[in-house]
């Protein structure tokens, strides 16, 4: 399912220039300290459960005549995993790459070790690529969302407290309704031991309230809102078994890729649960994806252990930077997917007006049948997993946050393609933007990167 109806009062402020919003819905509470919002201590919390999320159709936003040619090629859910097999080697490297990449370490570990980070200089080393492994790759991405602040000496503050914040929403939002009941029992069995045993009358019982019971159909029934996200932690973990299912990491039954689902299910349902209008959303797996694996990995053990909490609030920073996109009382608006999709649309016109034209008026292949998976997924879709990371260097190494370098990336894919965009027809070309072929990354987003940032509607980072 793509759709979700918003039911927050949302405020929908000018994203143009927003790089990275600190919360999302009802998460303000939770990472602003403000317990009494969550009920006060560990009381069950209750969420109004959002509305039922709606597919996305593409053929939504096309005439009845034109969704008729559309509706057979066009793919049941834009949205689908479609999984592309990892290369099992790589070229070979030359002497000149091998300085290149640790001229590029030593420049990031020197801009890491610095009291204070320079912002500006660590998002030009990651807009030029990371180097992997050593961690490094995880501090950056952690700085770059805004998670670590620049002052090193705050760092150990930050993530202990962040860590804690995360334990205790885990602990309170994700306990079976037996469990919360096998604890209010137990609070309760305390009090009555301290209860004066000399005073007359009848014997207390512990009455099972009307909330606590499983037959409850009420909305504040704990059991009620347990009922009700069974289907959804049912699709998490359907979803999750599909994710990158060539990459040990994440598929298997072995018990290291059974923790990290776990921890990846953990995290997702969280996040359903403080945001119940929103809930999940298919495909946010693959997003979080990048994320866990790259923070898990890090070779600190301390952050490796602690992978699955930095993880959430890293991941909720990043989808509050384009969750507008799911919301369908927002479609219209300035920061809706309509508004997106329009916004590449004027930047192809205006760098390519040839084969602007040639999409949008002779072969029809507008950016709603191709575009909306490569931009709510932030393509972990379209490439294979290590040339993703390589991508979200350089999304999340923009200054101007990851939309406006996401635009840039998707023209410039349609551009790397031009020729055979030109001479296709129709399903030619639909066909392949929804299965984009393999392509140097690398030119791709110095393409992506030179492009002109004038439209009509929306201006880019120059």
């Amino acid at each position: 399912m793509l759709k979700g109806k918003l039911k927050l009062p949302l405020p929908v402020p000018d994203k143009a220039r927003r790089a990275f919003p600190d919360r999302l819905g009802s998460l303000v509470a939770g990472f602003d300290g403000k317990e009494e919002e969550y009920g006060g201590g560990s009381d069950l919390v209750v969420f109004e459960p959002g509305e039922e999320l709606e597919t996305f159709q593409p053929n939504g936003f096309v005439s009845d005549k034109e969704s008729d040619g559309v509706e057979n090629f066009v793919e049941e859910s834009d949205i689908k995993v479609r999984p592309r097999p990892e290369k099992d080697g790589a070229g070979p490297v030359s002497t000149v790459q091998v300085i290149a990449v640790d001229e590029k370490r030593s420049d990031l570990e020197y801009e890491l070790s610095r009291p204070e980070i320079n912002l500006e200089k660590l998002q030009r080393i990651a807009s030029a690529g990371l180097p992997d492994g050593g961690g490094l790759r995880a501090t950056a991405w952690k700085l770059l969302l805004g998670y670590l602040p620049t002052s090193r000496d705050l760092w150990e503050k930050e993530l202990t407290e962040n860590r804690q914040k995360y334990a205790k929403l885990k602990e309170e939002l994700l306990l079976s309704p037996s469990e919360l009941t096998r604890r209010k029992d137990e609070a309760f069995s305390y009090k009555e031991q301290h209860v004066d045993v000399d005073v007359d009358g009848p014997l207390r019982r512990h009455e099972i309230s009307q909330e606590d019971h499983p037959l409850s159909l009420g909305k504040a029934s704990a059991w009620h809102q347990y009922f009700q996200y069974t289907e959804m932690v049912e699709q998490i973990d359907r979803d999750l078994q599909r994710t990158h299912p060539d990459k040990k990491f994440f598929s298997g039954e072995t018990s290291f890729s059974r923790k990290n689902r776990q921890a990846m299910k953990n995290i997702l349902l969280l996040f359903a649960k403080l945001n119940p209008a929103i809930r999940y959303v298919q495909g946010m797996n693959e997003v979080l994806a990048p994320i866990y694996y790259v923070f898990s990995t890090d070779t600190d053990e301390k952050n490796a252990a602690n992978a699955e909490a930095d993880s959430f609030s890293c991941f909720v920073r990043l989808l509050s930077d384009s969750v507008d996109h799911f919301c369908q009382q927002l479609d219209n608006s300035s920061v809706g997917i309509l508004s997106t999709l329009t916004r590449l649309s004027d930047l192809l016109k205006a760098n390519n007006e040839e084969l602007w034209r040639h999409l949008e008026f002779t072969n029809k292949v507008r950016p709603q049948f191709y575009a909306f998976r490569w931009i709510t997924l932030l393509l972990t879709q379209e490439f294979d997993f290590q040339p993703i990371l390589r991508i979200w260097d350089c999304l999340l190494g923009n200054p101007f946050g990851v939309q406006d370098m996401l635009l840039r990336v998707c023209c410039a894919m349609l551009l790397c393609v031009k020729s055979r965009l030109l001479s296709g027809d129709f399903v030619a070309n639909l066909k392949l933007l929804q299965h984009y072929p393999d392509i140097n990354i690398e030119h791709l987003l110095r393409v992506a990167q030179d492009l002109s940032p004038d439209t009509s509607s929306y201006r880019l980072s120059p």
